[in-house]
């Protein structure tokens, strides 16, 4: 069985990949740059497909700077400390990234005859996003069988979110029993010149807490 993953570099792509991987799914990663200022991610996503044995790593380029709304892809600064409980979307949120990015997906997908499509959306400890919310997996999932000629001539798609419902200690400890290298990923929004993670940015705030809640310690600070 083929899939194709959505691979960030991120821990949460990383481990949901890694879950679907241990069903016996052939993994077909795709890493999309997108003109985002954290690209040290992508190194990560290069660093985690290797680790994965993934067949094919395909990497896109598509610059949302043109379109901007967003700190990620625009000069505009990465909030930090942010309190976690806040409501409202941050700047941080990428306009429509998830279905474009599930859009390029399912493009590929067509093309190597996969119904599988996997992405490591959260919808407990995240930051808020509408697009890492169950019901936008499902309409995307309906969309995405309703606008295809494989879905019209009898496929069935089907979008895997196998962390949604886990919290980030949660999800570490899924990993780490799946013999994860944690060290290997990004999380950062607004790393260093060198690549170091601020420690203060939702996504680092959200990583931190997961390390802390599953009593083990992050390896990305013990270097």
């Amino acid at each position: 069985m083929r899939a194709v993953v959505l691979l960030s570099g991120g821990l949460d792509s990383y481990t949901a990949a890694a879950m679907v991987k241990a069903h016996h799914f052939s993994l077909f990663a795709l890493t999309v740059q997108y003109g985002q200022r954290h690209t040290r991610e992508v190194e990560a996503a290069r660093a985690v497909a290797r680790a994965l044995g993934i067949e094919r790593h395909l990497e896109l380029e598509i610059d949302l700077r043109a379109i901007g709304g967003s700190s990620l892809t625009s000069d505009a600064a990465v909030p930090h400390d942010r309190h976690l409980g806040a409501t409202g979307i941050p700047s941080t949120y990428v306009p429509a990234r998830n279905t474009i990015f599930l859009s390029l997906a399912l493009g590929w997908a067509e093309v190597l005859g996969a119904f599988d499509i996997v992405i490591g959306v959260n919808a407990l400890d995240y930051s808020g996003y509408p697009d890492c919310r169950p019901a936008f997996i499902g309409a995307f999932e309906s969309l995405a069988n309703l606008g295809t000629r494989a879905g019209v001539e009898g496929g069935r798609f089907r979008v895997h979110t196998p962390l949604i419902s886990l919290g980030k200690a949660d999800i570490i400890r899924r990993g780490l029993d799946l013999g994860l290298d944690y060290s290997l990923t990004h999380s950062c929004y607004d790393p260093s010149p060198r690549g170091r993670p601020c420690g203060t940015c939702d996504s680092c705030v959200l990583r931190a807490k997961g390390f802390r809640e599953a009593d083990v310690p992050d390896p990305l600070l013990l270097r």
